[in-house]
């Protein structure tokens, strides 16, 4: 963990955001949250001073949900978030949403399906997608990305538990793993939305 204080309250909003998106269940939609300074926010609405914890600097509020036709990372999402712009009141913001991941040998199976199709993108998008969710290795997962209007960003990722797993272990707090450069076009739309 980093000593950035910035990078440790965006990394407190992303697991109290993974905490709340894993009480509702797997298979839900995407999911955005407001960054809000917790110290406006109770300045704003003082009767709320009970239920939030005014040591952290920034709260995470849970928008309304997305429209119906948007699922995962469909081109919907991206003309979802190029639509929409937050208040300067908002510190930053954190999506939420259910994507596939798949080993790194499963790369030739989506070029042979994508190979075809590459004179027609939305064509190639969608085989690629079918390919990935019917692949017999892949895995479902949670993505959570977030960004500060100062420049901060940090993806992290929870995996679905196996069938087996979701058996053996009580519900537990989830485990949220870190790649290097995790969803840069996703982080890019994000800090868009708070131009």
């Amino acid at each position: 963990m980093t000593d950035d204080p910035t990078q440790q309250s965006l990394a407190r909003c992303i697991r109290e955001v993974a905490e709340f998106v894993d009480a509702q269940g797997w298979d839900g939609p995407p999911q955005i949250f407001a960054l809000v300074p917790t110290a406006e926010l109770v300045a704003a609405e003082p009767a709320l001073l009970d239920q939030l914890d005014d040591e952290h600097a920034l709260t995470p509020i849970a928008q309304e949900a997305f429209p119906d036709h948007i699922e995962g990372d469909s081109p919907a999402l991206d003309e979802f978030l190029a639509t929409t712009s937050w208040p300067p009141a908002v510190s930053g913001c954190v999506l939420a949403q259910q994507i596939v991941v798949l080993p790194p040998d499963a790369e030739s199976d989506l070029d042979d399906a994508l190979a075809p199709l590459l004179a027609d993108p939305e064509a190639a998008d969608q085989a690629g997608r079918d390919a990935a969710a019917a692949h017999p290795d892949r895995r479902d997962a949670r993505l959570f990305a977030g960004v500060l209007r100062n420049g901060t960003s940090l993806c992290l990722m929870q995996l679905r538990p196996l069938d087996e797993e979701e058996d053996d272990f009580p519900a537990a707090e989830p485990e949220l793993l870190s790649y290097p450069d995790l969803a840069p076009n996703l982080v890019e739309a994000l800090y868009a939305t708070l131009e």
